[in-house]
């Protein structure tokens, strides 16, 4: 993965094509990547545990996952993917547009299930694990669309589409009674948006608590708590993460000097910028960046 893919990880890289909006990533954290940073996008996401364990968000709310969980991210939800402290994870990323599953405007199935449930009018279970009644069923359709993604034989478009249907149905069909997301659940969620989207267009520039506050219409000390509360982190504390992590990723994939890659990821201060990289990854960024190339 590249830096640009990283930059805009699930954001705004096309996943998927046009004649057939359907794609499978296999990943592994930390071999590919530490962690997936908290993201959203209009694509229907599922993550499938293939080993070990990890933890994943949705919509703020974090949960250990382990081998064989399936967890359902909607479009628009807030979701990451992290590192369980001493587990490595593999993981299969399914992504695919909702108009794979949508004939038309008028369609029936369209109209009173599948964009019902895209926009969580009808609810479901968000992760699925073996103490669900239908989890076997659910899996199955999964890995027989794997297998047919894997062999790709004349149609096989047909069979993913019809199991699609399958594995929906059984969310639908056994979900569970909608619990209520507050006005203020729902404006603090789209609240985190603006600012993980302005962090994200806007990391390498100078950013202060006092912009953040005025872009989301709060006081100075009301933004430090709203974000700490939400984030479990201090404000400052997650935009020098963000920024080292691009820094991490620029060290791989550029020919860049170490005060380059401190500029390009927002840090005006090459000391600071090392002291803090260390603190993170154990090493000075130069002595790391050797250490990965093996030089």
């Amino acid at each position: 993965m590249n830096l640009n893919e990283y930059q805009n990880y699930r954001e705004t890289k096309s996943h998927t094509t046009a004649e057939f909006p359907y794609n499978t990533y296999l990943c592994s954290i930390p071999d590919d990547f530490p962690s997936v940073p908290l993201h959203w996008h209009e694509e229907l996401e599922l993550i499938v545990i293939k080993k070990g364990r990890g933890i994943v968000s949705a919509d703020l709310e974090k949960r250990s996952v382990t081998s064989g969980d399936i967890i359902l991210i909607r479009p628009g939800q807030l979701h990451s993917i992290e590192q369980e402290q001493g587990y490595s994870m593999e993981y299969e990323n399914i992504i695919m547009k909702p108009e794979l599953l949508i004939s038309g405007e008028n369609d029936l199935c369209a109209v009173r299930f599948i964009f019902p449930f895209l926009n969580g009018e009808i609810s479901s279970d968000a992760y699925l694990t073996p103490a669900v009644s239908y989890y076997n069923d659910a899996s199955e359709c999964i890995r027989q669309i794997d297998l047919l993604c894997g062999t790709r034989t004349e149609g096989y478009q047909l069979a993913v589409k019809g199991l699609l249907f399958q594995f929906f149905y059984l969310l639908i069909s056994n979900r569970q009674k909608k619990e209520t997301t507050s006005i203020s659940q729902t404006k603090s969620l789209e609240k985190m948006k603006t600012i993980l989207k302005y962090v994200e267009e806007h990391y390498t520039e100078h950013i202060t608590v006092d912009d953040m506050a005025a872009l989301t219409y709060y006081s100075k000390s009301h933004f430090m708590k709203f974000f700490k509360r939400h984030m479990g982190t201090g404000f400052i504390e997650y935009l020098n993460d963000y920024r080292l992590t691009m820094a991490e990723r620029m060290l791989k994939s550029s020919d860049s000097s170490v005060l380059e890659i401190a500029e390009q990821s927002g840090f005006d201060n090459l000391s600071y910028f090392n002291r803090i990289f260390k603190r993170k990854y154990g090493m000075a960024p130069g002595k790391w960046r050797r250490q990965v190339y093996n030089v």
